[in-house]
């Protein structure tokens, strides 16, 4: 089996029952600025390698591709629970959870934080794409709500926030400050002056664990990655877009019962 050797989270890894994983953009078969696991069926590249290249993400669970969860993600609080495979097209939304052993919950990503959840105690897992739309409108703490629906509880839960865009390649215009003071009073503290008067520089990954926090659960960690940044190992919307390119690679973070 080829080794993705994909990035992981202490805290989960010590988990009994439960595998993980963080997977870069390396150990992939597509190319150009595909290179190379870039796992995204809403991307350009070819069908066939996003194909390879999530079978090879399903074969690093001893999973059936077709037991590799992501939902057509639309920045929403929409998380499905899963007992089975999707039994048509993906649905929209935002998160999987499951209490189903075999069937690895996974989130894709491109700068926004992906998040992975479990309470090993009640065999619930879970994943979920938290840019900072979905942060806002709250995907983290439906998706702990989810989970609780299969017997997890918040105090239980371990969760770790992955490689996303980090706040010193964050910058944004004031009236996205304004949009998180207007819908989550506190907000504030998580942006600090811009290159200039006009700009602000956003801590996504401190965000989403406040919202982990709010949610009930205290056991996280951050990965401390940023995507932006590392070129060499991750896929970035904001870099492609700074660069004028036609389209760019997403990345995979999954989670499964064993």
């Amino acid at each position: 089996m080829i080794d993705l050797a994909p990035l992981q989270s202490a805290r989960l890894a010590a988990l009994p029952g439960v595998r993980h994983g963080f997977f870069t953009r390396k150990g992939g078969v597509s190319t150009g600025i595909y290179e190379s696991l870039n796992t995204g069926q809403g991307s350009k590249d070819d069908p066939e390698a996003v194909r390879e290249n999530r079978r090879r993400v399903a074969a690093w669970f001893d999973a059936a591709p077709d037991h590799l969860l992501t939902a057509y993600q639309v920045h929403s609080a929409t998380v499905f629970e899963a007992s089975g495979p999707w039994a048509a097209e993906r649905p929209e939304g935002d998160g999987v959870v499951t209490a189903t052993p075999g069937l690895v919950c996974a989130a894709l990503a491109a700068d926004c934080a992906p998040v992975l959840m479990a309470d090993a105690e009640a065999r619930v897992v879970g994943a979920c794409h938290a840019g900072w739309k979905g942060a806002l409108g709250g995907v983290i703490e439906a998706t702990v709500e989810a989970m609780a629906r299969l017997g997890a509880r918040p105090e239980r839960i371990a969760a770790a926030v992955g490689p996303c865009i980090g706040p010193e390649s964050y910058e944004v215009g004031l009236e996205f400050l304004e949009r998180f003071e207007a819908e989550d009073a506190g907000a504030a503290r998580f942006f600090r002056p811009g290159s200039t008067d006009d700009k602000r520089l956003f801590d996504l990954p401190a965000y989403a664990l406040s919202r982990l926090a709010r949610a009930g659960v205290t056991d996280v960690e951050g990965i401390g990655r940023d995507t932006c940044a590392e070129e060499a190992l991750f896929f970035s919307n904001r870099r492609a877009f700074k660069r004028d390119e036609a389209d760019y690679g997403r990345l995979i973070s999954a989670i499964a019962l064993v």
